[in-house]
Protein backbone atom coordinates (compact mmCIF):
# COMPACT_ATOMS: atom_id res chain seq x y z
CA UNK A 1 0.00 0.00 0.00
CA UNK A 2 1.46 3.43 -0.95
CA UNK A 3 2.11 5.88 1.89
CA UNK A 4 -1.01 7.89 2.60
CA UNK A 5 -0.81 11.16 0.73
CA UNK A 6 2.09 10.11 -1.47
CA UNK A 7 1.27 10.50 -5.13
CA UNK A 8 3.02 10.09 -8.44
CA UNK A 9 3.21 13.88 -8.77
CA UNK A 10 4.82 14.20 -5.32
CA UNK A 11 7.39 11.53 -6.17
CA UNK A 12 8.23 13.34 -9.42
CA UNK A 13 8.50 16.75 -7.70
CA UNK A 14 10.73 15.27 -5.00
CA UNK A 15 12.87 13.58 -7.66
CA UNK A 16 13.20 16.89 -9.50
CA UNK A 17 14.25 18.65 -6.29
CA UNK A 18 16.78 15.89 -5.60
CA UNK A 19 18.18 16.20 -9.13
CA UNK A 20 18.61 19.96 -8.61
CA UNK A 21 20.30 19.57 -5.23
CA UNK A 22 22.45 16.47 -5.75
CA UNK A 23 22.94 16.69 -9.52
CA UNK A 24 21.08 14.79 -12.19
CA UNK A 25 23.84 12.19 -12.41
CA UNK A 26 23.24 11.38 -8.73
CA UNK A 27 19.49 10.88 -9.05
CA UNK A 28 18.65 7.42 -7.66
CA UNK A 29 15.69 5.68 -6.12
CA UNK A 30 17.21 5.00 -2.67
CA UNK A 31 17.96 8.65 -1.78
CA UNK A 32 14.59 9.65 -3.20
CA UNK A 33 12.84 7.11 -0.97
CA UNK A 34 14.79 8.41 2.02
CA UNK A 35 13.76 11.99 1.19
CA UNK A 36 10.12 10.93 1.03
CA UNK A 37 10.29 8.82 4.18
CA UNK A 38 9.41 5.54 2.49
CA UNK A 39 11.23 2.34 1.64
CA UNK A 40 12.63 2.17 -1.89
CA UNK A 41 10.21 -0.55 -3.10
CA UNK A 42 7.31 1.78 -2.22
CA UNK A 43 8.38 4.17 -4.98
CA UNK A 44 7.62 1.55 -7.60
CA UNK A 45 3.92 1.95 -6.81
CA UNK A 46 4.21 5.47 -8.22
CA UNK A 47 6.90 5.23 -10.91
CA UNK A 48 8.02 2.27 -12.97
CA UNK A 49 11.69 2.85 -12.21
CA UNK A 50 14.48 5.35 -12.69
CA UNK A 51 13.88 5.71 -16.45
CA UNK A 52 10.21 6.57 -15.87
CA UNK A 53 11.19 9.04 -13.14
CA UNK A 54 13.79 10.68 -15.41
CA UNK A 55 11.27 10.99 -18.24
CA UNK A 56 8.71 12.58 -15.93
CA UNK A 57 11.29 15.00 -14.51
CA UNK A 58 12.20 15.98 -18.07
CA UNK A 59 8.53 16.66 -18.88
CA UNK A 60 8.12 18.67 -15.67
CA UNK A 61 11.25 20.70 -16.42
CA UNK A 62 10.30 21.39 -20.02
CA UNK A 63 6.83 22.47 -18.90
CA UNK A 64 8.28 24.80 -16.26
CA UNK A 65 10.82 26.22 -18.71
CA UNK A 66 8.17 26.75 -21.41
CA UNK A 67 5.94 28.52 -18.87
CA UNK A 68 8.76 30.74 -17.63
CA UNK A 69 9.78 31.75 -21.15
CA UNK A 70 6.16 32.33 -22.25
CA UNK A 71 5.48 34.52 -19.21
CA UNK A 72 8.69 36.52 -19.74
CA UNK A 73 7.81 37.24 -23.37
CA UNK A 74 4.36 38.70 -22.71
CA UNK A 75 4.06 42.10 -24.41
CA UNK A 76 7.64 42.11 -25.66
CA UNK A 77 9.11 42.19 -29.14
CA UNK A 78 12.43 42.58 -30.92
CA UNK A 79 15.53 42.97 -28.79
CA UNK A 80 13.38 43.28 -25.66
CA UNK A 81 11.87 39.85 -26.35
CA UNK A 82 15.30 38.38 -27.04
CA UNK A 83 16.54 39.77 -23.72
CA UNK A 84 13.51 38.42 -21.85
CA UNK A 85 13.93 35.01 -23.49
CA UNK A 86 17.64 34.86 -22.64
CA UNK A 87 17.16 35.85 -19.02
CA UNK A 88 14.20 33.51 -18.48
CA UNK A 89 16.04 30.60 -20.12
CA UNK A 90 19.28 31.20 -18.23
CA UNK A 91 17.57 31.80 -14.89
CA UNK A 92 15.64 28.54 -15.20
CA UNK A 93 18.86 26.62 -15.76
CA UNK A 94 20.48 28.39 -12.79
CA UNK A 95 17.47 27.68 -10.56
CA UNK A 96 16.98 24.07 -11.69
CA UNK A 97 20.20 22.60 -13.10
CA UNK A 98 19.27 18.97 -12.45
CA UNK A 99 15.82 19.27 -13.97
CA UNK A 100 17.18 21.06 -17.00
CA UNK A 101 19.81 18.35 -17.50
CA UNK A 102 16.98 15.81 -17.54
CA UNK A 103 15.64 17.44 -20.71
CA UNK A 104 18.83 16.97 -22.71
CA UNK A 105 18.71 14.16 -25.24
CA UNK A 106 15.53 12.67 -23.79
CA UNK A 107 13.60 10.34 -26.05
CA UNK A 108 9.91 11.04 -26.47
CA UNK A 109 7.19 8.42 -26.12
CA UNK A 110 5.10 9.42 -29.05
CA UNK A 111 3.21 12.15 -30.76
CA UNK A 112 1.57 15.27 -29.38
CA UNK A 113 0.07 13.62 -26.30
CA UNK A 114 3.54 13.04 -24.81
CA UNK A 115 3.94 15.75 -22.11
CA UNK A 116 7.58 16.25 -23.05
CA UNK A 117 6.66 16.78 -26.71
CA UNK A 118 3.84 19.17 -25.78
CA UNK A 119 6.06 21.28 -23.52
CA UNK A 120 8.92 21.23 -26.02
CA UNK A 121 6.56 22.42 -28.73
CA UNK A 122 5.38 25.28 -26.51
CA UNK A 123 8.99 26.31 -25.83
CA UNK A 124 9.76 26.15 -29.54
CA UNK A 125 6.72 28.31 -30.30
CA UNK A 126 7.87 30.93 -27.78
CA UNK A 127 11.36 30.92 -29.25
CA UNK A 128 9.83 31.28 -32.70
CA UNK A 129 7.86 34.27 -31.45
CA UNK A 130 11.14 35.95 -30.48
CA UNK A 131 12.42 35.39 -34.01
CA UNK A 132 9.29 36.64 -35.82
CA UNK A 133 10.25 40.26 -35.26
CA UNK A 134 13.55 39.67 -37.02
CA UNK A 135 11.84 38.74 -40.29
CA UNK A 136 14.37 36.03 -41.11
CA UNK A 137 14.24 34.14 -44.38
CA UNK A 138 12.35 30.87 -43.78
CA UNK A 139 15.46 28.79 -44.51
CA UNK A 140 17.25 30.52 -41.59
CA UNK A 141 14.61 29.89 -38.93
CA UNK A 142 15.77 26.44 -37.82
CA UNK A 143 19.38 27.62 -37.68
CA UNK A 144 18.36 30.66 -35.62
CA UNK A 145 16.33 28.53 -33.20
CA UNK A 146 19.31 26.23 -32.66
CA UNK A 147 21.67 29.17 -32.30
CA UNK A 148 19.59 30.77 -29.54
CA UNK A 149 19.25 27.55 -27.59
CA UNK A 150 22.94 26.76 -28.00
CA UNK A 151 24.06 30.24 -27.00
CA UNK A 152 21.94 30.50 -23.87
CA UNK A 153 22.34 26.85 -22.89
CA UNK A 154 26.09 27.25 -23.13
CA UNK A 155 26.13 30.53 -21.24
CA UNK A 156 23.92 29.25 -18.42
CA UNK A 157 25.66 25.90 -17.99
CA UNK A 158 29.12 27.48 -18.01
CA UNK A 159 27.98 30.10 -15.54
CA UNK A 160 26.41 27.46 -13.29
CA UNK A 161 29.60 25.42 -13.32
CA UNK A 162 31.73 28.48 -12.46
CA UNK A 163 33.24 28.17 -15.91
CA UNK A 164 33.86 31.89 -16.31
CA UNK A 165 37.07 33.27 -14.89
CA UNK A 166 35.57 36.66 -14.02
CA UNK A 167 32.16 35.92 -12.50
CA UNK A 168 31.57 39.54 -11.51
CA UNK A 169 31.24 40.37 -15.22
CA UNK A 170 28.79 37.60 -16.05
CA UNK A 171 25.70 39.85 -16.19
CA UNK A 172 27.54 42.29 -18.44
CA UNK A 173 28.67 39.44 -20.67
CA UNK A 174 25.08 38.18 -21.03
CA UNK A 175 23.90 41.64 -22.07
CA UNK A 176 26.79 41.89 -24.54
CA UNK A 177 25.86 38.50 -26.01
CA UNK A 178 22.19 39.48 -26.34
CA UNK A 179 23.20 42.69 -28.14
CA UNK A 180 25.54 40.74 -30.42
CA UNK A 181 22.85 38.18 -31.30
CA UNK A 182 20.31 40.96 -31.87
CA UNK A 183 22.63 42.68 -34.35
CA UNK A 184 23.37 39.40 -36.09
CA UNK A 185 19.70 38.48 -36.42
CA UNK A 186 18.88 41.95 -37.75
CA UNK A 187 21.67 41.64 -40.30
CA UNK A 188 20.18 38.35 -41.60
CA UNK A 189 16.70 39.82 -42.13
Amino acid sequence: MPRAGLSRAEVIRAGAALADEAGYANLAMAPLAERLGVRTPSLYKHVEGIADLQQEIAALAMTELADRVRDALQGRSGRDALDAFARAFCSYIADHPGRYTATLGRPTHGPEEDPLVKAGTRLLESTGAVLRDYDLPPEDTTHALRMLRSAFHGFATLSGADGFQWPEQTATALTWMIDFLDRGLRARS
